[in-house]
């Protein structure tokens, strides 16, 4: 029980972590490129967990766990950042939080199929109603629609529901820190050449803010969010914690309010609410 209990906390801090992501992302594309932005975020993060792995003299991950390695690069790594960076070039964050609704079905999903967990009937059932919560306010609170967008945007949550689950399933083995600084490692052959490439002639025109959201994705969306998120999903159940991911778009849309003037509705306090009592729920009946 006492277990339990601290992987659900331990995945909250993942997820209020995570809610800055959005906002972060779109105020760095101020500056930056989308494909430059994720290239650069996944070779600073990743840098940083190569040297946190020498220091702490951690052992190398067997051939079978570099091939989970690599998928959830493929999704957490690079395929979430780089989906959801070009789709803000069409809609708000605002509009894309909303997204993070479906992630927690998408993730249980890849939990039942790869992590091998079972959820009973009422799980779904408060999990099914939460994602409609969300995805129900999306549609009347959002008045945006872009093709483009919305369907990078379902893609992301694709790959970062695999990204999550395959990361949470070997983190019972290798430890939460050590998985996410393992993918980042592991993409850095890929990213670095990458970086090199697509450096900028010049960074005369970046701002301060720019910088800061690049930071904010960098450090603690790229890597200091998963460490408490994988340890969470480790320690509590796949299923269970993502659905936490629940409340994460709430808290997306009031840092996207203060940080970028994006609008919010009175009405999103008592879906978030809603949200929250399926949360509860799901965690009963996992």
């Amino acid at each position: 029980m006492k277990q339990v209990t601290q992987g659900w906390l331990s995945g909250f801090v993942g997820v209020v972590t995570f809610a800055g992501s959005l906002p972060a992302t779109r105020i760095a594309l101020q500056g930056f490129d989308p494909t430059f932005l994720t290239v650069a975020r996944a070779s600073i993060a990743g840098i940083l967990g190569l040297l946190f792995l020498l220091l702490l003299k951690q052992p190398r991950p067997n051939a079978s766990q570099i091939a989970t390695l690599l998928l959830s690069a493929m999704g957490v790594v690079v395929g979430f950042p780089l989906l959801t960076a070009f789709a803000l070039q069409y809609v708000t964050s605002a509009h894309c939080v909303v997204f993070v609704g479906v992630l927690p079905i998408c993730t249980a999903l890849f939990a039942v199929l790869r992590g091998g967990e079972r959820p009973s009937w009422p799980f779904w059932l408060f999990s099914l109603v939460g994602a409609a919560l969300v995805m129900g306010y999306a549609a009347l609170g959002v008045g945006e629609v872009s093709l483009i967008g919305d369907g990078l945007m379902l893609a992301a949550i694709v790959a970062c529901g695999m990204g999550y689950a395959e990361g949470a399933r070997l983190s019972r083995v290798l430890g939460g820190w050590q998985v996410i600084c393992w993918s980042l490692v592991v993409s850095l052959p890929v990213m670095l050449p990458l970086l090199y490439v697509l450096w900028p002639s010049s960074f005369a025109s970046v701002t301060t803010s720019a910088w800061l959201g690049m930071g904010y994705v960098s450090l603690f969306s790229m890597l200091f969010g998963f460490i408490f998120w994988y340890r969470g999903l480790a320690l509590g159940g796949i299923a269970a914690v993502s659905q936490l991911q629940l409340i994460q778009p709430f808290i997306g849309f009031l840092l996207a309010a203060w940080l970028l003037q994006e609008s919010i509705s009175l009405t999103m306090l008592w879906v978030t609410l809603a949200a929250a009592l399926c949360v509860v729920g799901a965690k009963k009946f996992c």
